[in-house]
């Protein structure tokens, strides 16, 4: 009517943002998390067990025989015999196997580990802060458990294909068709028991030994992370525990996995032992090969926790800049 005052739709001013704008970012931030430590958890087993390859097919083939105990010497002779008799790249026989079982095992491991830190850490009400000692433990040994429980099969054809003559497989898949046709698909799951007993102490002592060794060095050094060789040498201490703990059953595992080759049969764990105890002894038996894994285990797990947090570091300062560190 001429009083000035414009009729119109009323626009009212919002003050509360949606909730769900951000809801998104946070996934997607989430989703990187994740994929971060997948890809520095896969690059971390490769580089790791590329390194040792040499040494853990020499170690593998004395578990799964009845020699003596490997001694260095011992394990020098049986590796450049193999060098003699089937070339150089013959000591990697087998790796290729091993990278399709770890770069997934591996990826998987260290992932879990981070998850299961986060979902321990909001239930113990430790968020952003380090865990004490026994969830550090319960989240290493979920991590082992779950890649070893996805992975298993893969690791059962890595022990064959480093056991056996060339002439026996071709490849990873002849691993499995031969397998399969010959003796079972539940032969893949041979030994499956005492790599998840054995996995339990190895990855929760190996994770406890790195994370606590890197929580005193920052208490006591004044520096927030450590450097490079001081992570190797967390990651060695880690190994060298982790592995001497749980040694007994790898060798019963291994035993159980190659048995269907080596003219064995091996129905259970306690049976396996009993069995190997007898014919070689406690401490040649259970224990054999042991001295070769305090040489190639300190130096795996060294390389591989080390290649892991670097991996992460970079990965984090490639989306997000300088200044976030692990």
């Amino acid at each position: 009517m001429g009083n000035g005052v414009r009729e119109g739709p009323v626009e009212f001013q919002r003050d509360v943002e949606p909730v769900t704008a951000r809801i998104p970012a946070e996934d997607n931030q989430e989703k990187k998390k994740v994929l971060n430590s997948l890809m520095s958890g896969a690059l971390a087993g490769a580089v790791a067990k590329t390194a040792v390859a040499p040494l853990d097919r020499t170690k593998i083939m004395f578990q799964g025989g009845s020699r003596a105990d490997l001694s260095p010497q011992e394990a020098y002779r049986l590796i450049y015999h193999t060098y003699l008799s089937e070339g150089f790249w013959s000591l990697w026989r087998g790796n290729s196997a091993t990278m399709v079982r770890v770069i997934p095992y591996a990826a998987i491991q260290f992932c879990a580990h981070e998850e299961y830190k986060q979902i321990l850490g909001n239930y113990y009400g430790f968020q952003g802060k380090a865990l004490t000692p026994f969830p550090r433990f319960i989240a290493g040994s979920l991590a082992g458990t779950t890649a070893a429980m996805v992975t298993y099969p893969l690791d059962m054809v890595r022990a064959r294909m480093a056991v056996t003559p060339k002439e026996m497989y071709s490849s990873i898949v002849h691993v499995f068709i031969r397998i399969s046709r010959e003796e079972g698909l539940k032969t893949l799951y041979r030994g499956f028991t005492p790599t998840i007993l054995g996995v339990i102490p190895y990855a929760g002592l190996s994770f406890f030994t790195y994370e606590t060794l890197k929580k005193v060095h920052a208490e006591h050094s004044g520096k927030a992370q450590p450097s490079p060789p001081e992570r190797l040498l967390f990651g060695a201490c880690a190994g060298l525990i982790g592995q001497s703990a749980s040694y007994p059953l790898d060798v019963v595992r291994r035993r159980m996995q190659t048995a269907g080759v080596l003219g064995h049969t091996y129905s259970s764990i306690l049976l396996t032992m009993q069995e190997i105890v007898r014919e070689e002894g406690l401490i040649r038996g259970l224990y054999k090969g042991l001295s070769m894994n305090w040489v190639k285990g300190p130096i795996a797990v060294g390389i591989s926790f080390t290649t892991f947090d670097l991996t992460q570091i970079l990965l984090r300062k490639l989306q997000h800049g300088p200044g976030l560190e692990r």
